[in-house]
């Protein structure tokens, strides 16, 4: 392969790569090639393994925390208890295993099933091939609406046009020429190059393929995305922090009760024994399980709103996403270009006076140039390789929506004669035969139009055209607001007129500015952003002046606003610098921005303690969605690059779709705190229980498979039913959490221990209260301390619910899975008892009336305590 075939003319080009533009390559030159330079296909990454995607759900703190349980309850014969929590984990593993599997289902099915062809010449012939099996030498025939299949350099081109969003994050379309540029000129900017995956948008070529598989510029920018190091998860990192202290706080506990008990003179194994059935006790088993369930349903909520989750964890990285920046064109516009903005002799109209002025037709100099710009245009009409100029069709939908018949005006006024666009010249003219008379139409580039015209045409008739050097200002200033410029222009003949007489003494109209046009529902979203504290950063490879006009269109920026609101991607030079830094940081609009750049902007505001969210659809985002702690791609229009290294692929290409996504994440962080409270003030209440009985001079306790049994049943249901909630609908109204505080803050476990010490109180309190003044057995006393821990442990749902909300209507008591789960709960309790071989295992046995509303009493007792520390503020 060649260096810098833009800086070599076309025959030096075919000379180095020994290749014939008429020929082609033969079959044994293309084997020959094929074996040097291999396919033309990009590197990818090869896909994971099942089993290692089963493997990675064990990768986890508490699950290692289980594991060392499961051990310890095998080593001493406890092999319930063992098996039970190695079923906690392979429960838990396999629900993990089974979203991530779905989704990478769902992700190949969104892959094109067929492959890019190209029409080629070898041994003299046309062919079509697969773009995979192409070599550098090949030549190519390019037609309007190709993909182009490899990095080329044009041989030949007529009125060639091609779209480059896919790598320069551009919606305008660039003119191509086979001219020779200087060997430092940056690719945006080599005009005799087409570029792999890139779009023809207007023309035909001959090409040569000078660079394949990852030698092309996707290629390159691929490898950048592949160095890319994704970041943890935050709900990962927050899931460890706990995990470590959760291990701290067991062994603490344990060996302190141990330690205690052996001191007072009690049996060494009973002791060990005991500080095992705490440590058992005080893991949360139900943890990992109903995070999953919680993940795992907001994943196939969202898959339901035509959002795929690749990874479960990226359902919360979402709701603790505190700056999205995304990309312009295609995903905060149309993606297409439209009428902006109407400029003639007469004033200038904007795209929303033409929605509210019905007699806006009226105007014949408005008339006139709608007239050009529908029989100026080869939009709709039979050759195909013509349809798909996004400028043209822009044109034709203008006039549409005027009200214009361009049905009529084309029937009336036949074509007879053409000059088709000419990238050289940037102008188009057509002839067309009307009645008796001729009419020339032209279109093309200002300055090309404005040095063909003589005259202009104003609201009195048409006058001698004198003041041209304003129209070139007002043409600029119009081009400054980020608006694509063509002027329009006429002339009537009564005879039929030369070819080369069409450009001459032309009447001029007026020009339009055209603007690919924001996504109706993208203001809305960027308010609803505004009051969640979500800041949005558009990041595109656009021109300045279009990036911000788009970026007032969608409320990002206000109207007027100075140009400090925007940066060109040569500005972020030094990141260092505290002035730089901060212009950074308070910047909305990126503009001119390549792909290292937006890559190393992500990098910026993650060092800077931002959890951010990367949205975009090309190539060239590749590299930042990868790095990005959430990546966000459009799934129809997204790149394959760019599908592959996403955590969230958005089916219907709707940026609102992030919105739905984000307030899911957000109220599944609020369950998953919510039940991790929940977990752990009952885990914490059985501690204290076992320890304090232990400890005391009273014979009675729990036995160590009544607390599995607490912690299998009783716990996990009601947790499962909070993570299930619907959460908090103000949800979207509040900032997003800062990113470093860990999911148990401060207050959360102060309100954890009270709850906790509230339940062990009641329990306790049943336990003196039997013993001391009622002659009660053993067997008795332990069945009314067991059942008082579990209704206790049930009514503490109740405490989860902000102390400022009322207690009796909340999130909490609205929430029918919590109903549902207290009744499921206490009929397992109700079957336990019921059942023979349950009821010998947990040593139950029958109570009486009196028992049984001593329960209740001290459980409620315990649900009282709660309340009163949170009227204390001692609680959340």
């Amino acid at each position: 392969m060649i260096k810098a075939p833009h800086s070599l003319n076309v025959n030096e080009v075919c000379q180095k790569l020994d290749s014939n533009p008429e020929q082609g390559l033969n079959d044994e030159e293309v084997k020959r090639r094929s074996q040097i330079y291999g396919r033309n296909i990009l590197t990818t990454k090869r896909p994971r393994n099942l089993f290692l995607i089963f493997a990675d759900q064990f990768l986890n703190p508490i699950v290692y925390l289980l594991a060392v349980a499961m051990l310890l309850s095998f080593a001493f014969n406890e092999w319930l208890e063992g098996f039970a929590v190695l079923s906690v984990i392979l429960i838990t593993s396999f629900i993990g295993f089974l979203m991530e599997w779905q989704a990478i289902s769902s992700v190949k099915a969104l892959r094109k099933m067929t492959e890019t062809v190209a029409t080629v010449i070898r041994n003299g012939k046309p062919d079509t091939i697969k773009a995979s099996n192409l070599v550098p030498g090949d030549i190519i025939c390019l037609n309007a609406g190709d993909i182009v299949p490899a990095d080329c350099r044009i041989i030949e081109c007529r009125s060639l046009a091609v779209k480059e969003a896919i790598l320069t994050g551009e919606s305008n379309q660039v003119e191509k020429n086979v001219d020779v540029f200087p060997e430092e000129t940056s690719f945006v900017d080599q005009m005799n190059m087409v570029f792999n995956g890139t779009i023809v948008s207007r023309g035909k070529a001959k090409v040569i393929v000078v660079k394949t598989g990852d030698d092309t510029c996707i290629g390159q920018i691929s490898s950048l995305t592949q160095k890319a190091e994704k970041e943890r998860a935050p709900l990962e990192i927050k899931l460890g922090k706990l995990s470590h202290k959760l291990i701290w706080l067991t062994l603490s506990i344990s060996f302190v009760i141990a330690l205690t008990g052996y001191l007072q003179g009690k049996d060494l194994m009973l002791m060990v024994k005991t500080a095992i059935a705490l440590a058992v006790a005080s893991i949360p088993e139900g943890l990992p399980i109903v995070a999953t369930i919680a993940l795992a349903r907001g994943m196939i909520r969202l898959s339901r709103r035509n959002v795929i989750i690749k990874k479960l964890e990226a359902v919360q990285t979402l709701g603790e996403t505190g700056i999205i920046c995304t990309d312009k064109t295609g995903t905060l516009t149309e993606n297409k270009m439209m009428v902006e903005k109407v400029v003639t002799a007469n004033g200038f109209r904007s795209r929303d006076d033409f929605l509210i002025d019905s007699n806006i037709l009226q105007d014949q100099v408005l008339n006139k140039i709608l007239q050009v710009s529908v029989l100026c245009n080869d939009c709709g009409l039979s050759d195909a390789a013509k349809r798909s100029d996004a400028v043209e069709t822009a044109l034709l939908e203008f006039a549409e929506r005027t009200g214009f018949d361009t049905a009529g005006i084309r029937t009336d006024k036949k074509r007879v004669g053409e000059i088709p666009f000419d990238a050289e010249n940037k102008r188009m003219a057509t002839l067309h035969r009307s009645s008796h008379t001729y009419e020339v139409m032209a279109k093309g580039a200002v300055e090309n139009i404005l040095e063909s015209c003589d005259r202009i045409l104003t609201s009195e008739g048409v006058v001698s055209f004198d003041n041209k050097e304003r129209w070139y200002s007002v043409s600029s200033k119009t081009a400054s607001e980020g608006l694509r410029v063509l002027a329009f222009a006429y002339k009537e003949a009564e005879n039929k007129p030369n070819a080369e007489d069409y450009f001459k003494n032309l009447i001029f109209i007026g020009f339009l500015g055209f603007l690919d046009p924001p996504r109706e529902d993208v203001k809305q979203t960027i308010d609803i952003y505004k009051k969640a504290g979500i800041k949005v950063v558009m990041i595109t490879g656009d021109h300045p002046g279009t990036s911000k006009k788009i970026a007032e269109e969608i409320g990002l920026i206000e109207k007027g606003k100075d140009s400090g609101s925007v940066m060109v991607g040569s500005e972020i030079v030094d990141v260092n610098n505290p002035t730089i830094r901060e212009k950074i940081l308070n910047t909305t609009v990126f503009a001119r921005m390549v792909p290292k750049q937006k890559l190393d902007l992500v990098q910026f505001y993650q060092k800077h303690k931002l959890v951010v969210g990367m949205l975009g659809d090309g190539v060239n985002d590749a590299p930042a969605l990868k790095k990005a702690d959430i990546g966000i791609v459009m799934g129809i229009r997204g790149s394959e690059a760019a599908k592959e290294v996403a955590d969230v692929i958005l089916l219907d290409d709707k940026f609102t779709s992030i919105e739905l996504a984000v307030r899911q994440g957000r109220n599944i962080f609020g369950n998953i705190r919510k039940f991790v409270i929940f977990l752990l003030s009952c885990n914490l209440a059985e501690i204290l229980v076992v320890g304090i009985l232990s400890l005391s001079s009273l014979p009675i306790n729990l036995l160590p498979l009544q607390i599995l049994f607490l912690n299998l049943v009783t716990d996990i249901f009601p947790a499962l039913a909070l993570g299930m909630g619907k959460g908090d609908k103000s949800v979207m109204n509040k900032p997003p959490r800062n990113p470093e505080e860990p999911i148990m803050t401060k207050l959360l476990w102060r309100s954890t221990i009270m709850y906790s010490l509230s339940i062990a109180i009641g329990v306790v309190a049943i336990v003196v209260y039997s013993y001391s003044f009622k002659t009660y057995s053993w067997a008795e006393i332990n069945n009314m301390a067991f059942y008082t821990l579990i209704l206790a442990q049930l009514l503490n749902v109740f405490n989860l619910p902000n102390r400022k909300i009322s207690f009796f209507i909340n999130e909490v008591t609205a929430n029918g899975w919590i109903w549902g789960a207290i009744i499921f709960s206490v009929s397992i309790v109700v079957g336990a008892f019921s059942i023979p071989l349950f009821r010998e295992i947990l040593d139950l046995v029958p109570l009486n009336f009196h028992q049984l509303t001593l329960i209740m009493l001290f459980s409620l007792a315990t649900l009282l305590l709660s309340q009163g520390t949170k009227r204390f503020n001692l609680t959340l």
